[in-house]
């Protein structure tokens, strides 16, 4: 692997490199287009290879003055860690799982032991000073040690694991390579033994049947489309699995899972905007796999089982009756939409994500006003409508909550997370009948932190068409007394309807202590605002996403939190396509700029249906092989299109050779074109040469490469010098 942070070359680089122009045209809807750099998608080929080993070579050589601070970030951040640490246990079945890290190790262990008898609910307390050699508990059983299973590899990722519903057999999936294709692989529990069975090129994990004795899961196509799921019988091979469906349509991917309930199998098949569910009652078998509900154009839903009032049923999330979905509820079996029936109607100011059922409530999840929230409907035996409905609710003014591990369908209590961006990550169990909270562990900041040092804010700025864009910051109180400006780290994303709730980080601390601000720009094309957010941010509405971030950046300017010389922006992958786009669209707003995997090239993806992603992402961005509009509308904001003759703030782009999701061809053309166009453009290229989409493996080797882009961002922001407070 190359890294910028660490190698050595043998000759000094005399400048930047310069790739070969070599112009490919084509033409689409009588638009002409010229390619200059097309060529650098052949990754077999040694120029190719040389050229960003070259680009690498140069970011080192233009960072070399910052390897001392870089090793600082390093070291803060791991002084603030403890590497030695736990998760919270979680109940599943008969055991309490935990995971445990150890210092010096990159990856860590997952563990279980046995629970004390059926109504313990009490998550056990381990020793969190334990060394790797020590059980953390009485009676710990390690199920996978991942830095045994990592040497040798220099890249490694667990895709997931699945423990059979006695208990017995663990199924676990791994890729060493970064292309998540993964390896399931079978571990008897009680002898330690791997299985003769392997199932190869998998999407991830599985999911086991009632009985333990088959594994269901999923492949990909050449398109990296998730299209078929299979079922492997144990002590088989897997040419002779059973393929138990396929999805036909190029714009849908599937999946497949069981209900908390264990009662139903589910397959669930999905675009972007249209879905639809298959269920399999492990109580008659003989039925088979059955549509829930046929797929309507536009009819987005979701399927699990419930008990109400003693009788089984389905709760159905849907959006048919409106854009921020319903709650409905039907018998548990197949039922036209005709007769799904309200539980939950349609509320224009509350946006419906998910439900999670149990034995004795539900807990939806759910956001209003930008903000995530979790409700809770508590059941009642005699009645199907439950005698509670209310939010679980917390002081802060801007937070981020969610369900967590709840894997059981008769627990009495709601695992759930809390964070701000000051307060660390936090773990709860919430009492339904008390309705009380507990906390059961905050992850730990060493070094004496406080989060009264701290202040939040929720702000509102205004953009080009009016729309108020949410905005979540982040300070030292000291940092901003007397009110004067501070350098500011703006991030956004903005696709997907993801959104980009407000989150702790220690690495931020980084920033945040020498004075720097940080701040998320709830940009349109997320969700945190509702359905019409993410309508209002896609398609042909794109743009939205991009003026949303300038007017965040100007706010923050134009309100006295900071100066555009210390601004830097940073997005990654869709959000690269932001960062990549405001380049263009508003240079002078910014001093600096990072992109992550950035997807940066979106019209050539777009028109080629054969690259990962590319016709299940239609929906998102628009077809422009087909429709002359898409064509027109992604040529007017594709940063790799519109870079132009004028100077451009520092850019630093980070990307990855083996990355699926976005080719690194992407940001390696559009580097080459900012320095062939642009004026004084001072851009950067970091390549991991062995990774994928989500970068480095290891904890410790993910801590480099951040403090690697830290170290770049404090040196646009001017505190490079700064000691950390």
């Amino acid at each position: 692997m190359t890294d910028p942070a660490s190698s050595t070359t043998a000759e000094t680089p005399a400048g930047p490199p310069v790739a070969a122009r070599r112009p490919v045209t084509t033409e689409h809807h009588g638009r002409t287009r010229t390619d200059d750099f097309d060529w650098l998608r052949d990754k077999e080929s040694p120029e190719v290879l040389a050229h960003l080993e070259a680009e690498n070579a140069w970011t080192e050589q233009r960072t070399a003055h910052l390897a001392a601070l870089r090793d600082a970030v390093f070291g803060e951040i791991k002084a603030r860690t403890r590497e030695t640490d736990l998760s919270v246990p979680t109940r599943v079945r008969e055991h309490w799982y935990y995971g445990r890290s150890f210092e010096g190790r990159e990856y860590g262990a997952s563990c279980r032991v046995p629970v004390r008898g059926p109504d313990d609910w009490t998550p056990p307390r381990p020793a969190e000073d334990a060394t790797p050699d020590q059980p953390a508990l009485p009676g710990e059983e390690v199920l996978l040690d991942l830095d045994v299973l990592a040497r040798g590899h220099d890249f490694f990722s667990l895709g997931g694991s699945t423990i059979t519903p006695d208990g017995t057999l663990l199924a676990y999936a791994v890729d060493v390579v970064g292309d998540e294709r993964y390896t399931i692989r079978f571990k008897d529990l009680a002898s330690g033994d791997l299985l003769d069975d392997v199932i190869e090129g998998t999407l991830g994990g599985g999911t086991w049947d009632r009985s333990g004795e088959h594994l269901y899961y999923t492949t990909v196509d050449e398109s990296w489309r998730a299209d078929k799921v299979w079922r492997h019988r144990l002590g088989t091979t897997q040419a002779d699995d059973e393929l138990v469906f396929h999805e036909t349509d190029g714009r849908f991917w599937v999946g497949c899972g069981r209900t908390r309930s264990d009662r139903f199998l589910v397959v669930a098949s999905g675009s972007k905007t249209t879905s639809e569910y298959h269920v399999l009652d492990a109580d008659a078998p003989e039925l088979g796999l059955r549509v829930f509900a046929p797929r309507e154009e536009g009819v987005e839903y979701s399927v699990e089982h419930a008990v109400l009032a003693g009788e089984d049923r389905f709760l159905v999330l849907h959006n048919a009756t409106g854009p921020d979905f319903e709650l409905a509820v039907t018998p548990a079996e197949p039922t036209p939409r005709a007769q799904w029936v309200a539980l939950l109607p349609h509320d224009p100011a509350i946006r419906l994500e998910d439900v999670d059922a149990f034995a004795g409530h539900l807990v939806v999840h759910q956001r209003s006003n930008g903000l995530t929230q979790l409700r809770i409907l508590e059941l009642d035996p005699e009645s199907p409508t439950g005698v509670g409905d209310y939010l679980v609710e917390f002081d802060e003014e801007v937070y981020t909550v969610g369900s967590g591990a709840n894997p059981r369908f008769d627990q009495p209590t709601v695992r759930l997370g809390y964070v701000t961006m000051a307060v660390p990550s936090s773990v709860y169990d919430y009492d339904v009948r008390t309705r009380e909270l507990t906390l059961l562990k905050q992850a730990p900041v060493l070094g004496g932190y406080d989060r009264e040092d701290y202040e939040e804010h929720r702000l509102w700025a205004t953009s080009a068409d009016g729309e108020q864009v949410p905005i979540s910051l982040v300070v030292r109180r000291d940092a901003r007394a007397g009110g004067q400006p501070v350098p500011l780290h703006l991030y956004a994303y903005g696709a997907y309807e993801l959104s980009t709730d407000p989150s702790f980080s220690i690495a931020r601390l980084s920033l945040l202590d020498r004075g720097a601000a940080f701040a998320i720009a709830h940009v349109r094309g997320g969700g945190e605002l509702g359905r019409r957010w993410y309508d209002d941010g896609k398609l042909a509405h794109k743009q939205h996403t991009f003026d949303d971030f300038v007017a965040c950046a100007r706010h923050l300017v134009e309100s006295g939190w900071t100066t555009a010389d210390r601004l830097v922006g940073e997005g990654g992958s869709a959000g690269g396509l932001l960062i990549g786009a405001v380049a263009n669209q508003a240079p002078e707003a910014f001093a600096g700029l990072v992109a992550q995997v950035p997807f940066v090239d979106p019209l050539t993806s777009m028109l080629d249906a054969t690259l990962p992603l590319t016709v299940t992402e239609y929906d998102e961005w628009g077809n422009p092989e087909a429709d002359a509009d898409a064509y027109d509308a992604i040529a007017a904001y594709s940063p790799y299109d519109n870079v132009g003759a004028h100077p451009y703030p520092r850019i630093l782009a980070e990307t990855s050779l083996h990355d699926t999701r976005v080719l690194y061809v992407e940001p390696a053309k559009w580097v080459a074109r900012l320095r062939a166009v642009g004026v004084d453009a001072d851009v950067l290229l970091k390549i991991e040469m062995s990774a994928g989409h989500g970068g480095v493996s290891g904890r410790y080797q993910a801590w480099k490469d951040r403090a690697f882009t830290l170290a770049w961002i404090l040196d646009v922001l001017g505190l490079a010098e700064v000691s950390p407070t």
